[in-house]
């Protein structure tokens, strides 16, 4: 194999590869000894048919096959042996080809810059420690403990009013007809909450235990037996217990309830939870701060073809003349991006940063809990669309890199109140919902003009204005 460099323009250059035909037919010939083996015709042994028997039979799919091969392997050892790390996929022109001929072809690659990592060691970030006040996991505590209420059975003749607890069994019929799933076996419903049918609960008030009571209520609009949606139905109850709440005491029987060693392991648990709901917030923060920072690296240039593939995804949804309007913008946001993607990556190259099928593996079944009851959806979303992965896991690499690089930058570390923080989240929150709403009005300007210059264009042809044509300027 034979390989020049050539038409060297900035990051574009021109890779020519040229393997002599003696080196394709050796190919050739291990790809034959390889199907006769395996080939049955008929009249001919395993393994004993002829070369030109197999070539009549086969030979375009087998040079197919070769050359597919030898170009993936000559090309990727072509990038190799020149240190050339390609900005997208290379466009391949074959020269020349054929059975029995040399084989040339040229790769036409947009080369990534070079990439000047300064030291990570001189980034400085808020490293932030929310401090919580006792008090407030006190007030979440009891918070835990009115929603989780305890009740006691009360003797029958007892009668249930708002917030007791009913067990009850129950027939249901519509026009005095039973129908697919009318029956239910210790059914409890806190009286009041109205989570069962509408209205349903608000005539258990009332009822002692071991009573009947015949409820009356419109079957809904998500009712599985389509045919009886928004009929009322009437349902015999019959009344096993009434329970009142009490008080929920917060001891160490509470706490253990929930998982917890003691009452005190339970605070220290709720204040770590109440720091951890923020310091995600914050950490974000940190990360923004860490990715500012990146941006001061110098990259040496903006692959054009990056560039365009960005501002496809910017403009996504938006018509041709506002595309146009918007361009300068797009291309601003998108070599910003490109540039910190590209420092990150160096960073991940230079330290040997890599993500394993299992850390992989891990945040698929992190986006799975993160939607309880779809859990088989998500999962045969991610089997079935390899890009989607794919995008996990950049996600998961960008992650490693800015762990890494928060590992060995410099933190300037802030111990802040839950009001601190607070503060500082909702002045971070103003400033990108000003960004958004610069962008937003930027859109808007350029939908307006774009307007403007169609009325414009439209008042212009009706008074049959003579408008002088330009000469155009070629770009070379």
């Amino acid at each position: 194999m034979k390989v020049t460099i050539e038409n060297k323009k900035g990051l574009n250059k021109d890779v020519r590869v040229f393997v002599d035909k003696k080196t394709m037919n050796i190919h050739m010939d291990e790809k034959y000894e390889e199907i006769k083996g395996t080939v049955n015709l008929k009249g001919f042994r395993p393994g004993k048919v002829p070369r030109e028997i197999l070539k009549r039979q086969f030979g375009k799919a087998v040079f197919n096959e070769v050359l597919d091969k030898v170009l993936k392997d000559t090309s990727t050892k072509a990038l190799e042996e020149n240190k050339i790390k390609p900005a997208g996929q290379p466009k391949l022109d074959l020269k020349t080809y054929g059975e029995d001929k040399d084989l040339e072809y040229i790769l036409s690659v947009t080369e990534l810059p070079k990439v000047e990592i300064k030291s990570i060691e001189s980034i400085k970030f808020d490293e932030y420690t929310v401090k919580i006040d006792p008090k407030e996991a006190d007030k979440r505590i009891q918070e835990i403990a009115k929603n989780q209420p305890n009740f006691k059975d009360v003797s029958e003749d007892i009668k249930s009013s708002e917030k007791d607890l009913v067990t009850f069994d129950y027939t249901a019929t519509v026009d005095d007809k039973a129908f697919k799933g009318n029956e239910g076996k210790n059914t409890q419903l806190t009286l009041g909450k109205d989570l069962f049918l509408k209205g349903f609960d608000k005539q258990l008030i009332g009822v002692k235990k071991g009573e009947e009571k015949i409820v009356e209520a419109i079957l809904p609009e998500n009712f599985p037996e389509k045919e009886l949606v928004n009929k009322k139905a009437k349902f015999k109850c019959k009344i096993i217990s009434v329970k009142k709440p009490e008080e929920v005491k917060i001891n160490d029987d509470f706490a253990k309830n929930l998982g917890a060693k003691d009452l005190n392991d339970l605070k220290t648990l709720i204040s770590k939870q109440i720091n951890d709901e923020y310091k995600n917030s914050l950490d974000r923060l940190s990360k923004n701060q860490i990715l500012k920072e990146i941006e001061k690296f110098k990259v040496s240039e903006i692959p054009e073809n990056l560039i365009e593939d960005e501002i496809k995804i910017l403009s996504q949804g938006m018509n041709e003349d506002d595309r146009k309007k918007s361009r300068k913008n797009f291309e601003e946001i998108a070599k910003k991006r490109i540039k910190v993607g590209l420092i990150l990556n160096e960073v991940g190259e230079q330290n040997k940063i890599n993500v394993n099928e299992q850390e992989l593996q891990a945040e698929v079944q992190k986006q799975i809990r993160m939607m309880p009851g779809q859990e088989k959806m998500v999962m045969d979303f991610y089997q079935k669309n390899p890009s989607a992965v794919a995008s996990l896991r950049g996600t998961v690499y960008e992650d490693k890199i800015l762990k890494f690089i928060k590992e060995k930058a410099k933190a300037n570390k802030k111990e802040i109140t839950k009001e601190e923080a607070e503060k500082i989240l909702k002045e971070s929150q103003k400033q990108d919902t000003k960004s958004v709403t610069e962008d937003s009005n930027q859109k808007k300007k350029v939908k307006a003009e774009t307007k403007l210059t169609k009325k414009t264009t439209a008042k212009s042809t009706k008074t049959k204005t003579t408008i002088k044509k330009s000469k155009k300027v070629s770009k070379k």
